[in-house]
């Protein structure tokens, strides 16, 4: 079940643990037990701290859990953790004994200082690529939190579960029965989670005394990464304030523009960054974000950034590089049916709509994209599109007409998505350059947003000049409107979104943030 590669990497491992790890195992007549009873056999081979156990207790379906010294350390799985979820398995593994990227003392504080007595479920896919990310952080919640708990869940398996809860997106948190999250989240959006539903102790605030830092750079995806890295060869002390190292790029499958590498990942790509950026002396605050960001008074140079943690930064110089976030539709229907029907993953989300019929909303690349993924596992694609012409390749498009289960329609505008109390049921559309046009509805299980991406950059409205679509203005050296504060990436003007130009910039920013550095105030 395992090849001798990943054999081996287990041992090199789990040669680190310092404590037993016990794989307990309950009993199920379910068809998986026996892939899961090997899988979990063949993981504790690897190195004598990990041991399998298969108890008496009965399950309905494939399920163990982890121990620590024969002591439940709150992490279990129902189901197989293959593919994605294999790394989730090993990762708690190593972060129940202290292991691994565990997340720093601010980030732990604010994490035991959650209301303990919850038992969280988070329904996944194995095709998803966003799962571990949720699955990974709640892992971490449990293992340093005693009285947290966190349960991953595969809905193909745990079937009757995930149709008596209406699960029909991933990842999807449930606490006592209720969804209480559904989509991709950092860890510190997942804090916050937890903390406006469990409760959670007051702390005491960490930025009485400011951090001093020649370069902040505020993100973590490529752009971030690169200008932190170009600040650090230059001598400057640098940090990065991300909610995740990585940014965006997590959430991408395949790249195939990204010169001289023919084909890659996001994650791949991301862990790429990530190590590299850890080569180089970069204090890195992850699992925060900035909640303002000002001028330092008395003509002080530089900036000062508040925190969702509470602690306060002062930087000389500030390179914003946060990207962007899918932009959502903004019409009736579409968060109360979050996680309901409504989704923006079409990898994640699309294999629960097996059969059915779908609509994606967006006739860009994203979307065209989107829907010729979905039209290979449901049973139709309809296509909207707001302009009376797809915007997307024409390569995509001739793709796109030649299935026989994929519909287009232009001219429409979604006014609201339609649904039964607990599933959309279908959308209400308008043609929007016909005032006269009658509203019109089609019937759908799902709806998939495809519209494109809206600039992270909600916290600097009234800091820096913001173009009418929310970019940071900047100029030819990426300066933005303030002295000392730079922008790269997709949060700025650049025209042009892509992960080569977004590094090519943030290596820009650092270097123009060193050599104003040099000129005197």
């Amino acid at each position: 079940m395992l090849t001798a590669d990943i054999q081996a990497k287990l041992t090199e491992y789990f040669a680190r643990l310092t404590t037993e790890i016990q794989l307990k195992c309950w009993t199920s007549v379910a068809e998986q037990q026996g892939e899961l009873e090997a899988l979990l056999a063949a993981t504790a081979a690897c190195h004598e701290q990990v041991t399998y156990e298969r108890l008496e207790t009965i399950s309905p379906y494939p399920y163990f859990e982890i121990h620590r010294n024969h002591k439940p350390t709150g992490i279990s799985c129902t189901g197989v953790p293959t593919g994605h979820e294999f790394s989730s398995l090993v990762l708690a593994i190593m972060n129940c004994d202290g292991q691994g990227q565990l997340p720093d003392e601010t980030t732990r504080q604010r994490i035991q200082a959650l209301k303990g007595g919850a038992h969280l479920r988070t329904f996944i896919s194995l095709s998803c690529t966003n799962c571990p990310i949720i699955v990974q952080a709640l892992n971490h919640i449990a293992a340093l939190h005693p009285e947290i708990s966190h349960e991953m869940v595969d809905g193909a398996v745990a079937s009757q579960d995930r149709d008596e809860l209406d699960v029909s997106s991933v990842p999807s948190v449930y606490h006592e029965g209720k969804l209480i999250h559904a989509g991709r989240a950092t860890m510190n959006e997942l804090i916050e989670i937890l903390a406006s539903h469990l409760g959670s102790a007051d702390l005491v605030a960490s930025g009485a005394t400011p951090q001093r830092f020649d370069l902040v750079v505020v993100g973590g995806g490529p752009s971030g990464i690169s200008a932190a890295i170009y600040g650090a060869r230059k001598g400057l002390s640098t940090a990065i304030i991300t909610e995740t190292l990585g940014g965006q790029l997590n959430e991408t499958v395949g790249i195939e523009n990204f010169i001289s590498i023919i084909y890659t990942e996001g994650s791949q790509l991301a862990a790429q960054l990530v190590e590299h950026v850890r080569e180089y002396p970069v204090t890195i605050l992850e699992h925060r974000r900035v909640k303002t960001i000002k001028s330092l008074a008395g003509g002080t140079r530089g900036q000062e950034l508040q925190l969702s943690t509470s602690e306060v930064i002062h930087a000389g110089a500030s390179i914003i590089a946060t990207g962007a976030r899918w932009r959502e539709l903004g019409v009736k229907g579409e968060k109360a049916y979050l996680g309901k029907g409504v989704a923006y993953c079409p990898h994640c989300d699309g294999p629960y709509f097996k059969g059915k019929d779908v609509i994606v909303v967006g006739g860009g690349n994203s979307g065209v994209e989107a829907a010729l993924d979905l039209a290979g596992i449901v049973r139709s694609v309809t296509l909207f599109e707001y302009q009376p012409e797809l915007k997307a390749d024409k390569v995509l498009v001739d793709v796109l007409k030649s299935r026989d289960n994929t519909h287009i329609v232009t001219s429409a505008a979604v006014e609201e998505i339609m649904g039964d109390g607990s599933q959309v049921t279908g959308v209400r559309y308008r043609n929007p350059h016909d005032p006269e046009a009658a509203a019109k509805e089609q019937a759908s299980a799902a709806v998939f947003v495809q519209i494109g991406l809206v600039p992270n950059s909600n916290f600097l409205a009234g800091f820096v000049d913001l173009s009418p679509y929310g970019e940071v203005i900047i100029d030819e050296k990426n300066r933005a409107s303030v002295p000392g504060v730079y922008a790269a990436g997709d949060v700025s003007t650049i025209p042009y979104k892509q992960i080569i130009i977004s590094m090519g910039e943030g290596a820009a920013a650092a270097l123009a943030a060193y050599e104003d550095s040099l000129v005197p105030v």
